[in-house]
């Protein structure tokens, strides 16, 4: 079985800075990876890289086995940004949010089941009820939960989190590690960018620390089982904001940086 990622030395440049260097990073598919650090460490930035949403200067990441400018079944990964950010004006309900993340340059129409797999996913996430709202109507922690929908509705076999519990409360929390519990036991690889675990604590069978470290370009600090060494916990900082989206325009999510 081929690995689900793979990035070998790894460097990025962004506007002639360089972001992170030398990261070398391999997850076995059914792994529940945590990638901590602090606010700058790059991890948003190695995240998009790996999404092919953003070039890397030097290395190589593989996805599924192929390289990531090869790679085409994207049906098979799914994204929950940090921000999401769109100048689209026109006003989105909660179930075309998630249902936009169904659509892809292969599968422009619906298909059968597609609108169970939306109505299931936001009950996932404690919002059956708000299927009509629109979607810049809610909270900045509800449409983080529709994000967090919008992937789970492409029940993908690699999901990349980002931040997914920022400015959600504890009770969804709790509901949304639970999910993403039941989805690593039937096998699904998760890797979650986070500052804190919190409710992941107990699924997270690997940490992948970001640094820099003797104020150096940001690379791996550690790689290995929790917890994290005593040395390094300064290095991983808590933030929480209440990021407030604009309503997305239908099949476009734009990551944030960080």
């Amino acid at each position: 079985m081929s690995t689900a990622l793979d990035c070998r030395d790894v460097c990025i440049d962004i506007e002639a800075t360089c972001i992170l260097s030398n990261v070398s990073l391999a997850v076995e598919p059914g792994q529940f990876v945590a990638v901590l650090g602090a606010n700058g460490s790059g991890k948003t930035t190695l995240m998009r890289a790996m999404l092919g949403l953003l070039p890397v200067t030097s290395g190589q990441i593989d996805v599924f086995g192929t390289p990531i400018g090869r790679f085409r079944e994207w049906s098979r990964l799914a994204y929950v940004p940090q921000r999401l950010h769109s100048a689209g004006a026109v006003p989105v309900s909660v179930h075309e949010v998630v249902g936009a993340g169904l659509i892809s340059p292969r599968q422009r129409l619906p298909r059968r089941g597609d609108r169970q797999r939306v109505a299931d996913a936001l009950a996932q996430v404690g919002l059956a009820d708000r299927r009509r709202d629109r979607f810049d109507a809610l909270s900045g922690g509800q449409q983080r939960r529709v994000m967090i929908a919008a992937a789970l509705a492409k029940e993908a076999d690699l999901y990349v989190l980002d931040e997914p519990t920022a400015g959600v409360d504890a009770e969804s929390q709790e509901r949304i590690s639970e999910t993403f519990g039941r989805l690593h036991a039937a096998g699904r690889t998760v890797i979650l960018v986070t500052h804190e675990l919190g409710p992941f604590a107990a699924l997270a069978s690997r940490i992948v620390v970001l640094g820099s470290p003797r104020g150096e370009t940001s690379t791996v600090l550690y790689d290995g089982p929790p917890p994290v060494p005593d040395h390094l916990l300064d290095r991983v900082w808590h933030h929480s904001e209440d990021v407030v989206m604009r309503a997305p325009e239908p099949g476009v999510l734009e990551p944030g940086n960080g």
